[in-house]
């Protein structure tokens, strides 16, 4: 057997000259006389792109500007974008995402990537000038035309000026960079600015709690949770995520694209899902706290702003979240207060108002659901800062025997013992200058 042969019995893919054979129906009708009806561009309202010597199915659609996704107008979300791009490199670490943002998603063979795994379904998006929506979805109608596929698909991304993703990073990104570099292809999305908007969702929305699960985060940051949260959008109908590859299979076996229609849907409402929520993203990010609907929106904007050096813009998100968790009795509500106080007391001591840093300190103490780690980091500042720049050394020791009751960690109950040790010889020696009597 030669290496083509093996190659294509790894992949499980047919061999080139299948689609002649009438597995895969063409314009022209198949072997076994199925009607031009019966195509499969005419099963998903596609049509065929010959570029050069690549020829590749494409499925585009339009949604207008005059049309609704979830809570939004199509023409608000295109101007939402255009109003926040320059805030995106905020979002990221990577190279600083710039227009046109093309929002990309793909559908693959198996859920969990891997050698094995190809994409079948490549989807891209953008809005028009006219603040359309347009879809643009290439099929690999036969895994024999895979090459011819990518290749026409690094055309599309030639035109990006950065790629918006949900979780792209991590899946969509190495399975589309394995499968050029199987056919010796480089893959162009390593060149553009990559803006994956799942970490992002992670910290605005993501589940609530000091140390949420990795199965609470995965539920309360997927996409369909996403939809409903923030793009007030519930989904009927839609084809499990699961059943996608099987659904790619049958077609496969049978030639019949019809399985694969409502699989196109999922990828359009995944593009116009990954759309909203990037708009919103970058909505926050440009508005600052004034736009923020909840607290947790309000924390996270502070931290997005700090990261990137914006102190003023900062401190301000988390005094409104503050403001927007107090009077709240839950805990969610709580440790967004926690968070946000222990943020403000951070900053004040980066800005050496120590007795703002102090002030801060003291009012998450107060707060019944302080996590004990937290609380040491409190006591042990408040100890630092009586000793060193009050001079009040009573008041430094209290905090001291607090902190070395709270310290959970070996380091750190070692320092508050050397602390308290350092206080209890300090205050020994005040008192015993304050027993010498005076001498003339």
């Amino acid at each position: 057997m030669n290496l083509p042969d093996r190659l294509r019995g790894i992949l499980r893919t047919p061999r080139a000259g299948a689609a002649a054979s009438g597995l895969y129906p063409t314009a022209q009708g198949d072997a076994s006389g199925a009607l031009p009806g019966d195509s499969v561009e005419h099963r998903l309202d596609g049509a065929w792109r010959q570029e050069g010597h690549a020829r590749c199915l494409v499925v585009e659609h339009c949604a207008p500007p005059e049309g609704t996704y979830g809570a939004a107008r199509i023409g608000e979300m295109a101007s939402g974008l255009d109003r926040g791009a320059m805030h995106a490199h905020l979002l990221t670490a990577a190279l600083s995402p710039r227009p046109p943002f093309m929002f990309f998603d793909i559908e693959t063979t198996g859920l969990s990537g891997g050698a094995g795994t190809y994409a079948f379904l490549v989807g891209s998006a953008g809005f028009g000038d006219a603040g359309e929506f347009l879809t643009r979805q290439y099929v690999l109608a036969s895994p024999s035309d895979e090459r011819p596929m990518l290749e026409i698909v690094s055309r599309e991304l030639a035109r990006a000026g950065a790629l918006v993703t949900f979780n792209g990073r991590s899946f969509d990104a190495p399975v589309l960079e394995m499968r050029y570099t199987f056919h010796r292809l480089q893959w162009p999305g390593a060149l553009l600015p990559h803006l994956d908007v799942l970490p992002s969702a992670r910290l605005f929305w993501g589940a609530a709690g000091p140390r949420p699960t990795v199965e609470t985060e995965r539920s309360a940051c997927s996409l369909a949770a996403l939809e409903q949260k923030v793009l007030g959008l519930g989904r009927t109908g839609d084809v499990p995520g699961f059943e996608i590859p099987g659904r790619y299979f049958q077609f496969l076996r049978s030639g019949d694209a019809r399985p694969l229609g409502a699989v196109l849907e999922h990828n359009r409402l995944d593009l116009l899902s990954l759309a909203g929520l990037t708009v919103r993203l970058l909505q926050l990010v440009a508005e600052g706290p004034g736009g923020a609907r909840e607290a947790r929106e309000a924390l996270a904007l502070g931290r997005v702003y700090q990261r990137a050096g914006l102190e003023a813009r900062a401190v301000e998100s988390f005094e409104c979240a503050m403001a927007m968790s107090d009077g709240s009795g839950d805990a969610p509500a709580a440790l967004i207060r926690i968070d946000a106080l222990r943020s403000l007391a951070l900053a004040a001591r980066r800005a050496r108002r120590y007795h703002d840093a102090a002030a801060r300190w003291r009012q998450l103490l107060d707060i019944d659901l302080c996590p004990r780690r937290t609380e040491h980091e409190a006591l042990e500042a408040l100890a630092i800062h009586h000793e060193h720049r009050v001079r009040d050394l009573r008041t430094a020791r209290a905090f001291a025997l607090g902190s070395l009751d709270a310290a959970a960690r070996t380091s750190a109950s070692d320092r508050a013992r050397h602390r308290l040790a350092r206080l209890e010889r300090k205050l020994a020696d005040k008192r015993g200058r304050a027993t010498i009597p005076f001498q003339s």
